[in-house]
């Protein structure tokens, strides 16, 4: 038996289990005809995943390109979703299978039958098809989740069963020369315009998995966040968070997933002059700055923890030798907490992160630890103290309250007797839905505010 023979089919496994569950039921079995028909449109649509997930192009970037158009098809961008499908009927034409008409399919040509199978997403075809304001898709099993303004409510439809979750993501992984199987029970799938796929399979996870996060971040500035579509903020904290940025405070935000961290980002960097100089640092590129500014003098790294040329230590030793004005790292982790603290404090001020942390009070604590994993012997107060004057001067804490993402929190941080201090500046009231202003900045503050060209009180 050839190796051909011998590869799995998600297809026909699914195939081979309905007619399992029909014998079960005492149906009358199909008749030997359309037996043929359903085996010889299992093969037929082997051969089409076959060819689509061999790369196709002449150079690299063409090959990027295609499997950029692949997983935007899966995906449901209805652009990329018609190339494929023009892809797959001149595969028949050239196959010399124009209609085959005894294969049974309830489509208008072979080819959209074909392309449903290898490409469609079943009942998430009906969930896309309002695609307005959806900001991610949850599968869990046969349950499917929306998330739209950061809340995520069931959906009215679901799978019939698991394996049309495990058939999708079986075309996913194999567009992207990945696997997900007994072996390797998880996969993600990136694309350039900052949307993502992240699964799971059964044994993993209870049972399998598919989370659709799609690219909604936009070039978004702090004078739109004020903007009353948004509320993000009102027009006295975006002066102060102006004054800021000018006086080149090192920033911390947190926040949950979906709260705005990297929109709050995105307009920071909105407000920088265009000649200053900056690097990111992502574990995947969400921020698209390069797209957004092109005026910019961005230099954007995507890091991966698994490769040890290409890990976020290895990205920040470089970005230290590119003369950054500013270093802004989507999220602080382990292997990058000391060089991150060490930009910081030597002339990298303005610098920003965000970090996992219920509050801004555990912040510097928090990085303390990621720093003593590095096995090297710390004094942890003093590393803490430090982390406090030079790497967390200024907190942010970002929400999601009622629908709306919005800053709850801006802070300074201090070190005083012996312990992190946290004056807050600005908080948000829920009962009275604004914002109020519990304290002044400290008078070293004040004058660094002052000297950034802007005043604040």
């Amino acid at each position: 038996m050839t190796a051909q023979q011998n590869r799995f089919s998600p297809s026909g496994f699914a195939a081979q289990m309905q007619s399992e569950r029909e014998q079960h039921d005492n149906e009358p079995l199909a008749p030997y005809k359309e037996a043929e028909s359903q085996g010889e449109f299992a093969r037929l649509a082997d051969d089409i995943r076959s060819y689509l997930s061999i790369p196709h192009g002449v150079g690299e970037d063409e090959r990027r390109q295609y499997s950029e158009t692949l997983n935007r098809a899966v995906l449901g961008y209805s652009q990329e979703r018609e190339q494929v499908l023009a892809v797959i009927a001149d595969r028949l034409i050239r196959l010399r299978i124009h209609r085959a008409d005894h294969v049974q399919h309830p489509y208008h040509t072979l080819a959209e039958a074909l392309f449903a199978e290898v490409i469609g997403l079943n009942v998430l075809e009906l969930v896309l098809a309002d695609k307005d304001g959806l900001e991610e898709i949850q599968v869990v099993g046969t349950s499917i989740f929306l998330v739209r303004n950061g809340i995520s409510n069931p959906s009215e439809y679901r799978f019939d069963n698991v394996r049309e979750v495990e058939r999708i993501q079986q075309n996913l992984v194999l567009y992207n020369n990945d696997r997900i199987n007994p072996r390797k029970r998880w996969a993600e799938v990136m694309l350039q315009d900052g949307s993502r796929v992240t699964m799971t399979g059964f044994g993993f996870t209870a049972n399998p998995t598919l989370t659709i996060r799609f690219y909604t971040v936009r070039s978004i500035s702090l004078l739109t966040l004020c903007d009353p579509r948004y509320r993000t903020m009102n027009e006295q904290i975006k002066m102060l968070l102006s004054a800021i940025l000018e006086a080149r405070f090192n920033i911390v935000i947190i926040g949950p997933t979906n709260s705005g961290k990297t929109n709050l980002m995105k307009a920071f960097i909105a407000e920088l002059p265009d000649e200053e100089r900056i690097i990111t640092i992502e574990g995947r590129f969400e921020m698209m700055l390069g797209r957004d500014f092109p005026g910019k003098n961005v230099i954007e790294y995507m890091t991966d923890e698994e490769d040890d040329y290409h890990r976020s230590d290895q990205a920040f030793k470089l970005a230290l030798r590119q003369s950054p004005k500013r270093i802004i790292h989507a999220e602080i982790r382990d292997l990058d907490a000391n060089i991150y603290v060490r930009a910081c404090t030597r002339g990298h001020s303005g610098s920003m992160t965000t970090v996992h942390a219920n509050t801004l009070e555990d912040v510097p604590e928090a990085i303390t630890d990621m720093c003593m994993q590095d096995g090297r012997g710390m004094n942890a107060e003093r590393l803490t103290k430090r982390i406090t004057q030079y790497v967390t001067e200024i907190g942010i804490e970002m929400a999601l309250i009622g629908g709306r993402r919005l800053v709850r929190r801006i802070s300074e941080l201090s070190w005083e007797i012996g312990q992190v201090s946290v004056k807050d500046w600005v908080m948000y009231d829920e009962k009275k839905e604004e914002w109020i202003y519990p304290a002044s900045p400290s008078a070293s503050a004040a004058l660094r505010l002052a000297a950034g060209g802007k005043r604040y009180e």
